[in-house]
């Protein structure tokens, strides 16, 4: 139903491909218009609304591992490292 087709990025100028699949994606909900950028400029476009979030250093509780975390530490609570946090997530 859907064939490939290849678009060109209003942003940078490079050809890119529409394919079937996103035709098809795009038709499910219900947009009408083809994307206008190439998936790298959307995505720079998508990042560039974004504030840079502020990292702080701190030390896992689990693994002792150097790490950091977009929230401030404190004393009283235990910090993880995305791994550790991932894995005690996993076990429930």
């Amino acid at each position: 139903m859907y064939e490939d087709k290849t678009l060109t990025c209003k942003e940078c100028g490079q050809p890119f491909v529409f394919t079937a699949g996103e035709q098809e994606f795009y038709a499910e909900k219900g947009f009408e218009n083809e994307p206008q950028r190439c998936k790298a400029c959307r995505d720079a476009r998508k990042n560039a609304t974004r504030a840079a979030r502020e990292m702080f250093d701190a030390t896992c509780a689990n693994c002792g591992k150097e790490c950091k975390v977009p929230f401030k530490p404190r004393d009283e609570r235990p910090v993880y490292c995305s791994e550790c946090f991932a894995s005690m997530k996993a076990e429930g």
